[in-house]
């Protein structure tokens, strides 16, 4: 029954490849500093094949820093369509309306893919950051983070 209604729920954002249908608006988490936020399931819009996931994280911390405000994953069998790329131009339209002028993606940086994604969507490479060791648990043990700035001032 839960999947029955999974299923039937109405995607916020489509871009008619894509949809992102929400999954949880209750994501805050203190303990990294995440104030509130959204996370969405994104579906194949003709198969409704289950894809990954992206999050909005909102908020401002040592935690945030490193994690980013907007996390995704894309499912191995579905990765090399540019998935998480689009998903993030569909928030676009969401992290406006929160007014925030800028948003940032983190990524390891051995993650080619990702820092591709990053690249694809305009964003600017702020640096390379060393994770301190309190937040390497946070950061599923990376030792360095990628810090790209995606700026909603920009067409």
């Amino acid at each position: 029954m839960k999947l029955l209604r999974l299923f039937s729920r109405k995607p916020m954002f489509s871009d008619g490849e894509i949809d992102l249908v929400l999954s949880n608006q209750d994501v805050a988490d203190p303990s990294c500093g995440i104030e509130d936020g959204y996370l969405f399931s994104i579906y194949r819009c003709q198969t409704r094949d289950y894809v990954g996931y992206v999050s909005l994280r909102l908020g401002e911390s040592p935690g945030l820093y490193y994690l980013g405000h907007i996390g995704y994953r894309i499912e191995e069998n579905h990765r090399g369509h540019h998935y998480a790329e689009k998903a993030c131009r569909l928030l676009e339209p969401l992290i406006r309306r929160l007014r925030l002028g800028s948003v940032v993606i983190t990524a390891n940086v051995e993650n080619t893919a990702s820092r591709r994604t990053c690249e694809r969507l305009g964003c600017e490479l702020e640096r390379i950051a060393p994770v301190p060791p309190e937040q390497r648990t946070l950061c599923a043990g990376a030792l360095q983070k990628c810090r790209y700035i995606w700026r909603m001032d920009q067409p």
